[in-house]
């Protein structure tokens, strides 16, 4: 599995936008159900094994 690093971009209600820092790609759409509680715009993340990790 593919280990992908993202900043929050946006926090718009119950999702946040991410960007990938890694590599180009389109931003992502993420329910904040799916992030950890403690995001804020400008948090990196990690995404291995289906899950976000604060950086």
């Amino acid at each position: 599995m593919e280990t992908k690093y993202y900043i929050v971009a946006r926090i718009d209600g119950d999702y946040a936008w991410l960007n990938r820092t890694d590599k180009e790609e389109e931003p992502l759409l993420v329910a904040r159900a799916l992030l950890p509680e403690e995001i804020d715009e400008g948090t990196k993340l990690k995404y291995e094994f289906l899950q976000y990790e604060i950086l």
